[in-house]
């Protein structure tokens, strides 16, 4: 497995590889797929990251900004995505590890993340209670600091997450 930047030439497989992982999602898919889309679009696409088995992409990882009130430099989390096939292989763990530390060498200040949080908890994410997003449930909303200021309040990501009419 070799952990890479996607090119374009990646970006029809990582919307295959999208709707087959949320295939059971609401939105079967297509909502991660507008998500990557817009990010990409709008140039807000930080980092994607791509598990690339024997040239078949099995998984991607992608990081974009995130406005928090009085804070810097912090991203989210968001689609990560496996083929189901490789799913409990590390496939994941290894996308987000790696991209975990991309984006702290970048000069990230933190990265937020909302999914489970027995899973997420393994890479050092946690629930301060002081972060926000939406109507999410605190406990799954989760954030990883990479220096000492944990910042307070309200979390925003780019306006494709809130858009779900698609």
């Amino acid at each position: 497995m070799w952990i890479r930047t996607e090119t374009q030439d990646d970006h029809a497989a990582i919307r295959e590889l999208l709707g087959e992982a949320f295939a059971e999602s609401d939105g079967n898919g297509r909502i991660e797929q507008r998500i990557v889309d817009a990010l990409r679009e709008d140039g807000d696409l930080s980092l994607c990251l791509v598990a690339d088995i024997d040239g078949r992409i099995a998984g991607v990882a992608v990081f974009s900004p995130v406005a928090i009130d009085g804070a810097k430099d912090w991203y989210g989390l968001g689609p990560v995505a496996v083929a189901p096939g490789d799913q409990g292989h590390g496939v994941g763990s290894a996308l987000i590890r790696a991209g975990l530390a991309e984006i702290a060498e970048r000069g990230a200040a933190g990265c937020v993340v909302l999914g489970e949080p027995d899973y997420y908890g393994r890479f050092g994410f946690r629930n301060d209670g002081e972060l926000r997003y939406a109507d999410a449930p605190p406990q799954y909303f989760q954030s990883l600091t990479f220096g000492d200021d944990a910042p307070k309040g309200e979390v925003r990501y780019h306006p494709s997450f809130s858009d779900t009419s698609h």
